[in-house]
């Protein structure tokens, strides 16, 4: 008999909730065969078994919460190497593109890791699949998705050589600092951190030991805008939408994105490149209960206002509603984070790696400025906004420019129509 073990979930993740087994008793495994299927940190991953076998007992059932190193089947006679592969035949695929020329040899499939090396990988059972079928390592793909996740578009830009492998790690992780015991002081309570949370600390830091930052403030007069607004804003519920400042900002940023491409690319520091993206999509930070969530609008660059603002009042609802699928939380080149409705008059964001720049909007309020040809003070609607960028990338002088022409299409609702 031997335990079959839960390996090493990865990234600082302790537990996972089980959302499928995908074993029974009787069935014989080989090593590295998916076993479980897994949830955390919102995304849905395999786990494989360290070893073959014949399953004499399962310990765990869908629901459960397992955590590395827990004992979640039973094994009995070891497996040959030749062991049967599961009766269920896979779901079909499609064909991927070659990631060859035709007369190169084809690639060989990877050998699976040493039982003590393997560590969950954050993909679907679709995307393992396939990975499988295209003779990718998926140890060598860093995902584009919350928490690394990888997707059946990251397999083919990997297969075809858009994006590089990703680094193996060359050294342990810096032990976390101790804390001291606050209880001497007072009484204390703990809580445990949300999936979302957690994601959100390692990508943050993450993103703030990769990225040299910078952050450009700047203030637009959006009088004329807020007035245009105001009048449409029937003419978008008309639609089932709620014209926001946010969604006109979507479409001023798409169009600054085709003016600025520096801020629409990614640096690749493997090969020395700057990866410029034809495409505009347009993440949105959404403030929800569990934490911070960014849903994806894509296409920003080819849609209206009021197609925008109710696109985006959809995914901010699935957002509050934790009903987002890990495919609408992908493919961003460029972040918008809005807290005018809730205050302040200016912050700093971080950049959202592998993105190279962020906006952040604050509240905007009624100040006098100075009307030269009236030669007195005038009431005006003056928004603070900012800019965080990548300075690897991008120069003070480039922030500085992209955030006049928002100022400018803001204080011009005329230009929007151009420009857009």
């Amino acid at each position: 008999m031997a335990e079959l073990k839960l390996p090493d979930l990865g990234d600082n993740v302790t537990s996972a909730v089980v959302v499928g087994v995908l074993i029974k008793e009787g069935d014989t495994i080989a090593a590295g065969q998916p076993v479980l299927e897994l949830e955390t940190d919102k995304a849905v991953m395999e786990a494989p078994a360290s070893e073959g076998g014949t399953v004499t007992k399962v310990l765990v059932k869908p629901g459960d919460e397992v955590k590395s190193g827990q004992v979640i089947a039973v094994l009995g006679g070891a497996a040959s190497a030749a062991a049967e592969a599961p009766k269920a035949a896979p779901a079909p695929v499609p064909t991927p593109a070659p990631a060859t020329p035709p007369a190169a040899p084809a690639k060989p499939a990877p050998a699976p890791a040493p039982a003590g090396q393997r560590k969950l990988i954050p993909a679907a059972p679709s995307v393992r699949r396939l990975a499988r079928e295209m003779g990718i390592n998926l140890r060598e793909v860093l995902g584009s998705g919350p928490a690394y996740r990888i997707s059946e578009r990251d397999l083919k830009r990997f297969a075809t050589g858009e994006i590089s492998p990703a680094p193996s790690p060359s050294a342990a992780p810096a032990p976390a600092m101790p804390l001291p015991d606050f209880s001497k002081f007072g009484p204390v309570r703990r809580e445990a951190m949300s999936g979302v949370r957690r994601a959100t600390v390692r990508s943050m830091a993450q993103a703030w030991s990769t990225i040299p930052m910078v952050t450009h403030f700047d203030k637009a007069d959006i009088t004329e805008m807020e007035a245009l607004r105001k009048r449409l804003a029937s003419r978008a519920e008309k639609r089932g939408a709620k014209l926001t400042m946010t969604a006109i900002l979507l479409r001023i940023a798409a169009a600054a994105l085709k003016q600025f491409p520096k801020f629409n690319a990614s640096i690749d520091t493997a090969s020395n490149e700057v990866i410029f993206k034809e495409y505009v999509h347009i993440g949105v930070a959404v403030d929800t209960p569990t934490g911070l969530l960014v849903p994806v609008v894509r296409d920003v660059d080819k849609k209206g206002v009021i197609t925008l603002a109710a696109e985006l009042g959809e995914v901010a609802a699935k957002a509050r509603d934790r009903k987002l699928t890990p495919e609408e939380m992908q493919g961003a080149s460029f972040t918008i984070s809005n807290l005018g409705g809730i205050g302040g008059t200016g912050f700093t964001p971080i950049v959202n790696w592998p993105e190279v720049a962020i906006m952040g909007v604050s509240r905007s309020s009624l100040e006098p400025v100075w009307n030269a040809e009236k030669g007195a003070f005038e009431p005006r609607h003056i928004m603070p906004f900012s800019l965080s960028y990548d300075h690897r990338l991008i120069d003070g002088a480039d922030a500085a420019r992209f955030c006049r022409f928002v100022a400018e299409m803001l204080e011009d609702p005329f230009l929007l129509g151009f420009e857009g």
